[in-house]
């Protein structure tokens, strides 16, 4: 009964995380759903901006606290290893959830494109952004990202292996394609209002703060001299142009001992 408890936890907590993805897409872009970036009552400025900072810094520091190694050793020994990524996914739902709940618009234009081939242009580039993002999550490996393949794995009485470290598609040019998706998808708007920018400008200092500091030091320490070189060679946002790296340029050349246990994947 265990085991299935588990798992029915897992596949709630990644129907909550795939809505609440869903719907991100239309809170930045003002489509298709109820309350989003720029809809609302427009209060005074000031206290606008200050919600909107502390509910952008409330999921800042849930998706960084609970990302680090100290503390998923920590939350593992409550919530066992097999749903330690699940709750971590359902916590950073909740924190986006409440982030469309009370967000405060502030609708003063910053710019805006009129024409329908550039705005066409324009919102395009923002579906090419949440491509990128969901499509990103498959070339690691989705469901382990997401805590379903733990959770599948205790059901069947086993234990989850890391994912391997590997430079599949994208990332074979770019070390961070999920976050480029997302810095795309933010900014690529012909319209864009004060709170649109704050969220936008926000998301993507936390992006580069995130993932330089924190996440790059995690995997460092994770991974050892193959994710050094691999962090030397390939750019973190900007992808290069040319022929891609491959995995095995990174691993533990001849005469050279193993660096730590084999995993990489974005926060």
């Amino acid at each position: 009964m265990r085991r299935i408890a588990i798992f029915v936890y897992g596949l709630v907590c990644y129907a909550i995380f795939f809505g609440t993805f869903l719907y991100a897409v239309g809170f930045v872009a003002n489509v298709a759903v109820p309350k989003s970036v720029d809809s609302g009552q427009a209060g005074p400025a000031l206290p606008s901006l200050v919600i909107d900072a502390l509910l952008l810094g409330l999921f800042a520091m849930q998706h960084s606290v609970m990302a680090r190694p100290a503390f998923k050793r920590a939350w593992r020994r409550v919530v066992g290893q097999a749903a330690e990524r699940s709750t971590y996914v359902l916590a950073a739902s909740l924190a986006l959830i409440v982030l469309y709940w009370l967000w405060r618009p502030l609708p003063s234009p910053i710019w805006e494109v009129t024409g329908s081939a550039a705005t066409g242009v324009l919102w395009a580039i923002c579906a090419l952004g949440w491509a990128t993002v969901l499509g990103g999550t498959f070339m690691i490996n989705h469901w382990h990202l997401f805590g379903l393949a733990q959770v599948w794995d205790r059901f069947r009485g086993q234990d989850s292996p890391e994912p391997e470290f590997q430079t599949r598609w994208l990332y074979r040019y770019v070390r961070h394609p999920l976050m480029l998706g997302f810095i795309v998808a933010f900014w690529a708007t012909p319209r864009m209002t004060a709170g649109h920018l704050v969220f936008a400008a926000a998301s993507t200092a936390y992006i580069f703060l995130a993932t330089l500091a924190f996440e790059e030091r995690d995997l460092e320490r994770f991974l050892g001299e193959p994710y050094r070189r691999y962090r030397r060679k390939v750019p973190a946002f900007i992808p290069h142009i040319g022929q891609g790296v491959r995995t095995e340029d990174f691993l533990p050349r001849t005469g050279e001992a193993a660096a730590g246990r084999p995993a990489a994947q974005e926060d």
